[in-house]
């Protein structure tokens, strides 16, 4: 009897068509056979482990853009598997149940998975019948070792009945399927459930995304080996893309500097533009094609601004069905998105192309749009492309937020957004007059400021219908003149007026702009504090302080902090001056921003602390960190210029330090403090330099007028051998109240040495020992440095040295424990590691953490490790107490 083979039929006898679907058309082996990775391709193990999870869960999904490298991964991965594997790639023609299900049975024969006769095979193209699912689960239910099956470009899938039966066969195979999809879109299965039981494995976009490091290993791939800045920033364009950084590395590779044409490749042009336009814009359907176009003009975008663009009302369910598809609309939260970098600017190129001039009208409806929803950065952006400049200035003026040019995202550069709009030439708009006043004022160009501020003042005053709002913001930028030329009585005349337009405008835009009446308290503190009004200085800059802490007032609520902390410093109390700067960087750095003054004031603070301290390198260090900003307001070119001199005075150079305190500085009012710390550099040069005469004559003319000059001026008499004139004058100090320790000590110092010329050593001593109890506190090791040869002998007697030591001369012989290099008293059970006391040396110069991250080249997390080891040895919490405790323990 002769034995008939059934493999290749029905249950019902019924031949199966081994090599043609149900249509009869042959199967395309390609289909079925993963494609090889290049000779270029790249592994990285990261992503293998991951995926190596699939055999661990039901299910895998690998889901990312067009030329993710979502595809080859999986190929890679699945040559090394060593176990049953079936593939598919699906495209147009496998549409419909019966076809799907056919080509994934012909796909589990290809790949050694052999279906059994009795499963059945689907005969129409358009149905399956559910016994054949059922059979074909049971099979694969059954089986010893489970079954690997990659359905490759599952996004072609769009028939939900086609979904719900794969689930079903899923589900029903338990432990003998392993399904891996592979899709530009998430799959209509009930991810849902798989995530909330654990039962699936996902690869996503951000996941595919090469790193620098891999990147670097690619592009060798190709041949080229780069700087890693420069691989750096192509991953940053184009978000770490793989298709992007194969196509880049072909077209560089082919270029005589690849290095440069990877730094200036024109992305709208080239093989990655033909592909991004065929794979992705070409794809859609085209309202959507039209959308993509329209807002690549934009950095960000929400789907009523895409509406706005496009003028239909369509917008929100195209973007969510862009990003859903991984069509490189990423989701920025909150119902906010953005275009993939590369894949904006081809977009934008291309719409150059399509439509020219159509660009500029996009920016001015974007810009009126943003204008009314109140994102002024924006705003201006947008504006300043389609050189929209009335328009820009006038928004800015009649909205109050022409504060916000200074204390915005982007503050201390308005004149970038209005590079365009120029400087020249007469406009009869006010409020034009006034944009260009305040970009020139941020430049500190103040002469081009006060031509264009007077001009827009006369228009102002000639039209009865100048607005409220356009006058406050005059009187802003006044007082910002009136503190960059040094004139107090400028600036005050402006907050009066301000103060007189305020009550005009409604409360809810006033409400709505703190940062005005901020910047202009601190215009008129630090104009104050210029004129030698410290009292007032300090009860103007407190009250900027205490404004609302927003966003919009940091700025100036910085910059109250580092004039207040001068003002401590000109009255004697340098810790207190310190404690004020390191404040001021932590609230700069609790809103992002890096470098919260241009003017490096709080620095220059520092610096001038520092040499109270006799810490001459660590004042240069500091003056060094202010070299690339020249001080912007006569304030800080003053401090800048004393402590510059002090410190050629600390290095002997007593010529370039007369040459430098003499130097005038640019300003409308005369200064009597700046011009007191130069007459104290000028008289310390002589004293220096043997002429005790000329030292005296120095500070004649300001003596009177300030406790520290006052101080110099005894010193001065003193050395000219005139005693009785010294302690008179420090006499006439003491009635004037209590001064802070950096006037006290060098007084307490001149009364010493006066009674020890006058043959009375007991009152010296107890006159010397009050010296250094408060130079101790406040560490002013400059001042006794500097005191002259007599103070040697006081100093080596016990009682004396006792209290010198440790801070300003050397401890005595260590004994006990600290003799045989245990810790002393208060010292850390933990000894700080090199990188952890240079992150402390940059801590004690105020410098941001970020700034410090640069300084060392690591990264800004690793130096917050740094200081919370460095803060739990030092038993501390803050950075101030982090570097007064250092001091302490002499590790500064």
């Amino acid at each position: 009897m002769e034995v008939r083979d059934t493999s290749d039929e029905l249950p019902w006898g019924v031949p199966l068509p081994g090599a043609t679907d149900p249509l009869g058309h042959p199967f395309l082996r390609t289909r079925f056979v993963p494609p090889a990775p290049p000779g270029t391709f790249l592994r990285r193990d990261r992503l293998v482990r991951h995926l190596g999870q699939a055999l661990l869960t039901p299910l895998t999904v690998v889901n990312g853009s067009a030329g993710a490298g979502k595809t080859l991964l999986v190929a890679d991965w699945a040559a090394n598997l060593g176990r049953p594997l079936a593939w598919l790639t699906l495209d147009a023609a496998v549409e419909g149940p019966g076809m799907f299900w056919a080509h994934l049975l012909r796909s589990l024969n290809a790949g050694g998975v052999p279906v059994p006769t009795a499963i059945g095979f689907p005969a129409d193209a358009t149905r399956v019948h559910p016994t054949l699912l059922s059979r074909l689960a049971w099979e694969l239910a059954g089986r010893d070792r489970p079954v690997t099956l990659v359905i490759d470009e599952f996004d072609r899938m769009t028939d939900p009945e086609v979904a719900r039966q794969l689930e079903s066969v899923l589900r029903h195979a338990g432990q003998g399927l392993r399904l891996v999809l592979v899709s530009r879109t998430e799959p209509l299965l009930p991810l849902h459930r798989y995530r909330l039981t654990g039962e699936m494995t996902e690869i996503r976009d951000a996941e595919l995304a090469f790193t620098t490091e891999e990147a670097v290993d690619l592009l060798e791939l190709h041949g080229l080996s780069l700087a890693v800045p420069v691989v750096g920033a192509l991953v940053e364009r184009t978000r770490g893309w793989a298709a992007g950084l194969r196509l880049s590395a072909l077209a560089a590779r082919s270029s005589p500097d690849p290095e440069l044409y990877l730094k200036e490749f024109e992305a709208g042009r080239g093989t990655i533009a033909d592909f991004l336009l065929a794979e992705v814009l070409e794809q859609q359907p085209p309202e959507t094609q039209d959308l993509l176009l329209r807002i690549s003009v934009l950095d960000r975008f929400c789907p009523d601004l895409a509406d706005e663009l496009t003028q239909r009302r369509d917008a929100a369910t195209i973007l969510a069905e862009l990003h859903h598809a991984n069509a490189f609309v990423e989701d920025f939260g909150h119902d906010w998105y953005r275009l993939h970098p590369l894949f904006r600017e081809i977009l934008r190129a291309h719409l150059r192309r399509r439509a020219p001039g159509l660009e500029q009208q996009l920016h001015r409806r974007a810009a009126h749009w943003l204008r009314r929803s109140g994102t002024l950065p924006e705003m201006l952006a947008n504006g300043a492309a389609a050189q929209d400049w009335t328009y820009m200035a006038r928004a800015l003026v009649e909205d109050l937020a022409i504060g916000q040019l200074f204390t915005g995202p982007g503050s201390g550069e308005p004149a970038d957004w209005f590079a365009g709009m120029g400087t020249e030439g007469e406009t009869s708009d006010p409020a034009t007059n006034l944009v260009r006043a305040a970009c020139a004022l941020s430049e500190a160009d103040l002469d081009g400021g006060l031509a264009h501020l007077r001009r827009a003042a006369g228009q102002l005053a000639a039209d009865d219908r100048g607005s409220p709002a356009a006058r406050l913001s005059c009187a802003l930028l006044e007082a910002l003149a009136g503190r960059l030329s040094g004139s107090a009585r400028l600036a005050e005349q402006a907050d009066r007026s301000a103060r007189r337009l305020m009550p005009q405008l409604p409360p809810r835009l006033l409400d709505g702009h703190p940062e005005l009446g901020a910047l202009l308290l601190t215009h008129v503190g630090s104009s104050r504090l210029w004129a030698g009004r410290l009292d007032e200085a300090r009860a103007t800059l407190t009250a900027v302080t205490r404004a609302p802490r927003t966003a919009s007032t940091v700025l100036p609520r910085t910059e109250a902090l580092e004039h207040l902390a001068l003002v401590d410093h000109l009255n004697g109390w340098p810790s207190a001056a310190e404690r004020k700067v390191f404040a001021m960087t932590a609230e700069a750095e609790r809103y992002g921003l890096a470098q919260p003054s241009g003017s490096g004031l709080g620095q220059l603070v520092l610096a001038a602390v520092a040499v109270d301290r006799d810490e001459v390198d660590r004042a240069e260090a500091l003056l060094a960190r202010t070299s690339d900003r020249p001080p912007t307001t006569p304030v800080a070119a003053a401090v800048r210029r004393a402590v510059a001199a002090a410190v050629l005075l600390a290095r002997g150079r007593t010529g370039d330090a007369l040459a430098l305190a003499t130097r005038p500085l640019p300003a409308a009012e005369a200064s009597p403090w700046a011009q007191g710390r130069a007459a104290l550099v000028v008289s310390d040069a002589h004293l220096a330099e043997g002429r005790p005469d000329a030292a005296v004559e120095a500070l004649r003319q300001v003596a009177g007028d300030q406790p520290l000059c006052t101080v110099g001026a005894a010193r001065a008499h003193l050395a000219a051998g005139d005693p009785g004139t010294a302690v008179h004058l420090l006499d006439g100090l003491a009635a004037r109240g209590r001064p802070g320790p950096g006037v006290a000590v060098p007084a307490a110092l001149v009364r010493a040495q006066a009674a020890a010329l006058e043959g009375d050593p007991a009152t010296a001593r107890r006159l010397l020992a009050k010296a250094l109890v408060e130079g101790r506190r406040e560490e002013l090791r400059s001042t006794f440095r500097s005191a002259g040869p007599w103070i040697g002998p006081f100093l080596a007697e016990p009682a004396l040295r006792a209290l010198a030591a440790g801070w300003l001369v050397p401890d005595p012989e260590p004994s006990g424990e600290r003799a045989r290099g245990g810790p002393g008293p208060g010292t850390p059970a933990e000894e700080l590691s090199g990188r952890e006391r240079e992150v402390l040396e940059r801590l004690a110069r105020a410098m941001s953490t970020e700034d410090i991250a640069a300084d060392l080249c690591v990264s800004v997390n690793t130096v917050k490790t740094h200081l919370k080891s460095v803060y739990r040895k030092l038993s501390v919490h803050r950075r101030n107490d982090a570097v007064r405790r250092a001091r302490e323990l002499r590790f500064l």
